[in-house]
């Protein structure tokens, strides 16, 4: 394949279409076109040192030089990141199956029904995982899926403590730094009092609404919150678990303990470090937030002609 074969696959302007949009503005070219809309004091006297155009050939070799200076290390970071093994049946079949390689604009749904499906794995995962009913299709991060779980819940209080001014949102001392770090950043903006402590001894009262542990802790200790949950919910208190998605294989799900909300990051299942993220965050809730959950939800529907289809069943704002 020659360079002009290979530059027009990837840059779809053809000179007819160039042509035709000059015509349309009323231009004659390019370069009039831009001496009308960018200011002569603030645009380059020569153009610009760019190299010639590469084959599709010669840019794979160098992409591949490139490449080849990477160097491999051992990554000591911890605290939620964790290496992995991916077995090949699952990068061939899963990460790499040619049928989830369509569009990634999930609201095109007439064109992305590959990725619409493979949002819909994920999202069933992890409610199956969390044992919640609901799922969206992933978030940034774990840190900022808890920032959004803080504030989901603060726009959620009882209206006794949006009266009361409630303000206060406890952290478990067992949540991880960088999850905390964030919260602090979200909560500034939104004048919510962050407050740090031990789970089990901390004294709760009417200007808390909401609680966020770690489940494993950060030390990897294991504990069934089940009992203090049941204390929180006395109080009126929403709870937010951070989770470790390969834990809950075998642990009792956050559903199960009573929680409202479950949070974590899916790195475990597969992705490389890459110097520390981010990666897909998973973000799971009982249904009775439906209406506030972050990000979108993808659905099961059926087309023209009755046939079962995907679709963006909820969109809480633009974030394709």
């Amino acid at each position: 394949m020659n360079t002009e074969q290979f530059v027009s696959r990837h840059i779809s302007l053809n000179e007819a279409d160039k042509q035709a949009m000059l015509e349309k503005v009323g231009v004659s070219s390019i370069e009039e076109l831009i001496s009308q809309t960018i200011p002569s004091s603030i645009r380059l006297e020569n153009d610009l040192n760019i190299s010639e155009a590469l084959s599709e050939y010669q840019m794979l070799n160098h992409s591949k030089e490139l490449a080849s200076k990477n160097t491999d290390y051992t990554s000591y970071i911890g605290f939620g990141y964790h290496n992995t093994l991916l077995p090949s049946a699952i990068q061939r079949n899963i990460f790499e199956n040619p049928s989830w390689y369509t569009a990634y604009t999930p609201y095109q749904a007439e064109i992305a029904q590959g990725r619409l499906e493979a949002l819909l794995n994920y999202q069933t995962v992890v409610c199956d995982l969390t044992g919640f009913a609901l799922a969206n299709a992933s978030l940034l991060d774990e840190s900022t899926a808890a920032a959004e779980a803080m504030h989901m819940f603060f726009n959620n209080r009882t209206k006794d403590q949006k009266k009361a001014g409630a303000n206060k949102f406890f952290i478990s001392d067992l949540v991880l730094p960088q999850t905390v770090s964030v919260l602090k950043t979200k909560a500034e903006g939104l004048e919510i009092e962050i407050v740090i402590g031990d789970h089990k001894t901390h004294e709760f009262d009417g200007s808390y609404y909401g609680v966020l542990l770690q489940y494993p802790g950060k030390n990897g200790i294991v504990l069934d919150y089940t009992e203090d949950i049941v204390e929180y919910k006395k109080l009126d208190l929403q709870v937010v678990l951070a989770c470790d998605p390969m834990a809950l294989v075998k642990l009792k799900s956050p559903a199960s303990m009573g929680a409202d909300c479950a949070v974590g990051t899916s790195q475990r299942f597969g992705i490389p470090l890459g110097y520390g993220g981010p990666h897909a965050a998973f973000f799971s809730c009982r249904e009775d937030y439906k209406r506030d959950i972050p990000g979108r939800i993808i659905g099961v529907s059926q087309d023209m002609y009755g046939k079962r289809a995907l679709r963006m069943a909820l969109q809480t704002r633009e974030q394709h």
